[in-house]
């Protein structure tokens, strides 16, 4: 069972849940404009197209944040010093250099025994994700299969370090892919090869115009035709213009992005259907984890859930309805009462923000505070949005978007005591998505063992497809293998009624665990049929086939798979394993040679390898791999038995 970085009280949370639900989208149904290029025929054009006809608004945005989130790794896009030591992740025992070689930049993982080097892989840095205004990230392309390598430029601090969710032992090295929720926050309309975890047949260069603007091409089929429309009383329904939205629907249009969290999609959507304009609940629904007495912690990407339990946000908000303007302005406090999206953060300005506090505060609001107010510098945002570090991105501070009277920080227990999950942007969320919310939540992010109750809670009155599917899902977590399978033979008469190749793929771990290998097959090779460029399925085929005898087969799938991804360890140890079954040894050699050449701590390479060297007769060589093992987990009783044989 694989999990990825990131008991229970199902009801109480507190009552500024409430609130905020009160205004996240919920009402906005009747407001939701005709616009033209929410069809999906119009089709994404590129900025450079915008470019032409909003050549100002084109070179302040690519100044941006935004602007500058994606790029090719080049020196231009990188924010980093490259003059700093090695670092050290004490928990792998891997050192880690980045350096450039030429235009092209490589990043170096190494192991030392003294001053020798005993291991090495350096691997190309293809792509840096992030603006280096907090943070770069890097990034490997692997014939389309984009992976997040391991180690981050950290701006404010002027150091690097491990990315966040690598540290304290969870380091996974450079096999962390990035899939299309995290590529499609940090960048324009990627687009993946449909089936694929985190293949992609195209990537932009960032954050674009379209990513708020919506599709562009019918807009700029209209003014090539003399088309105009006067924007200054009218609504030019071709491309949306984000200010001239009913204030639910702008804050729509940046929580996109900037509610980061546990998304739930809806059922038949992705993550690229959202356009500006329409409501995000019917894409997806968006949970974050509640704890007892922690409202003041926050992760990095929480802007607009933040923004919207301020008592400013909620004020402003009561007094405004979809249908209230002044103008096209919005009368509701949104992110673009304060932020002007073409231009930067840096280039702003701090008065242009205190200005927006103004509009509703008077400037002597504070007077009676003299001496804080003259700390602060006359500045609000200072004192009422106060820098803090996240809780999920280390050595970054960033500021708070819970406008709110300062108070006195009380010490917080060390134990932190989980409460439940609450959908930040729909109130009257069903049954339904709240169980694959806590099962992401539990799988994804680490979460609580408790949330799996919290699943079979919602999942136990519902029916249907949906419903087996999420408690195949719950029961593929628990490892309750038997289960799985009672519950496949009294409800699934039909292979073909199973569209989800993930939930083929769960079924066919449990007949695999089972020992029913025939049957563990036609799963898999259904979950295969439906994403047929995920490699892990291909892989799971091909140790079944490994598993029945067919080894010409499983050999077939290894190779392509490998040839679509040559830095995957675990089918090189598999094509050993069957090169061993065949006899041919020096075939068998080389898997695993190309195995530990990525991964030399890889327990069942070591193992494999071993007994390969046993049969050689070679007990020196055997007995050498296994003590490698033993350096990693010193008290793997089964690697100190067979090194007794061998003595």
């Amino acid at each position: 069972m694989k999990r990825s970085l990131f008991y229970v009280a199902l009801f109480g949370l507190l009552a500024c849940i409430s609130l905020l639900n009160l205004f996240c989208g919920d009402t906005v149904k009747s407001a939701k404009l005709a616009y033209l290029n929410h069809d999906t025929a119009v089709q994404y054009v590129g900025k450079q197209q915008c470019r032409s006809c909003h050549e100002d608004i084109y070179n302040s945005f690519i100044k941006t944040g935004m602007g500058q989130s994606f790029g090719a790794a080049t020196k231009q896009k990188s924010a980093a010093n490259f003059s700093h030591k090695p670092l050290y992740d004490a928990a792998l025992d891997f050192y880690y250099l980045p350096f450039w070689k030429g235009d092209s930049m490589y990043i170096s993982e190494f192991r030392l025994d003294g001053r020798d080097t005993i291991f090495k892989r350096t691997e190309r840095v293809d792509y840096i994700i992030g603006s280096g205004q907090h943070t770069n990230s890097h990034l490997t392309n692997i014939n389309g299969y984009i992976f997040q390598m391991p180690l981050t430029w950290y701006a404010q601090k002027g150091k690097w370090d491990l990315p966040p969710g690598f540290e304290n032992g969870r380091n996974v090295r450079f096999s962390r892919g990035i899939e299309m929720e995290c590529m499609s926050c940090h960048n324009a309309m990627p687009k993946a090869e449909e089936g694929a975890v985190n293949k992609f047949v195209s990537i932009p260069d960032g954050i674009d115009c379209e990513r708020c603007h919506g599709p562009g091409s019918l807009h700029v089929q209209e003014k090539l035709k003399g088309i105009i429309v006067d924007t200054a009383t009218q609504i030019d329904y071709t491309i949306v213009n984000p200010r001239k939205l009913p204030w639910e629907l702008q804050i729509d249009v940046c929580q996109r992005c900037h509610l980061q969290g546990n998304a739930v999609l809806k059922e038949g959507k992705k993550f690229t259907d959202f356009r500006p304009g329409m409501v995000l609940s019917d894409y997806m629904e968006v949970y974050l984890p509640k704890y007892k007495d922690r409202d003041d912690e926050f992760i990095m990407a929480s802007h607009a859930q933040r923004l919207q339990l301020s008592k400013c946000f909620i004020g402003s908000n009561q007094k405004t309805n979809a249908s209230t303007k002044k103008g096209f302005e919005t009368l509701a406090l949104t992110c673009i009462t304060c932020h002007n999206p073409h231009v930067s953060v840096k280039e702003t300005g701090k008065q242009i923000f205190n200005n927006a506090c103004l509009k509703c505060h008077s400037d002597k609001a504070c007077t009676e505070q003299p001496q804080q107010l003259k700390l602060a510098q006359n500045d609000c945002v200072s004192c009422h949005m106060p820098r803090s570090g996240s809780i999920d991105i280390p050595h970054v501070s960033v500021h708070d978007h819970k406008i709110a009277i300062p108070i006195a920080k009380k010490e917080l227990s060390k134990i932190k005591v989980f409460e439940g999950l609450y959908c930040v942007n729909k109130s009257n969320t069903s049954a339904i998505f709240k169980a694959a919310a806590y099962l992401n939540y539990y799988e994804k992010f680490n979460g609580e063992r408790s949330a799996l109750d919290s699943a079979k809670f919602f999942l136990r009155a519902l029916n249907g497809a949906p419903a087996i599917q999420l408690n195949i899902h719950k029961l593929y977590l628990q490892e309750d293998w038997n289960s799985i399978i009672r519950l496949v033979q009294t409800e699934i008469k039909d292979i073909n009624l199973i569209t989800d190749a993930w939930t083929n793929y769960r079924i066919g771990q449990a007949f695999q665990n089972l020992g029913e290998f025939e049957k563990a097959l036609s799963y898999v090779s259904k979950a295969s049929e439906l994403a047929k460029a995920n490699l892990e399925f291909k892989n799971k085929r091909a140790i079944l086939f490994i598993q029945k005898g067919d080894l010409q087969t499983a050999n077939i799938l290894l190779e392509e798979s490998l040839n679509l991804n040559p830095k995957q360890v675990e089918p090189w140890v598999n094509l050993g394993f069957s090169y061993l079954q065949m006899g041919a040894i020096e075939k068998a050699f080389k898997s695993y040679e190309k195995a530990l050449a990525l991964d030399s701590d890889h327990p069942q390479a070591l193992l494999n390898l071993a007994a390969l060297y046993n049969l050689q007769g070679n007990k020196k060589l055997a007995a050498f791999q296994l003590k490698k093992i033993l350096k990693r987990d010193p008290n793997n009783k089964e690697v100190k038995n067979l090194l007794k044989t061998l003595s």
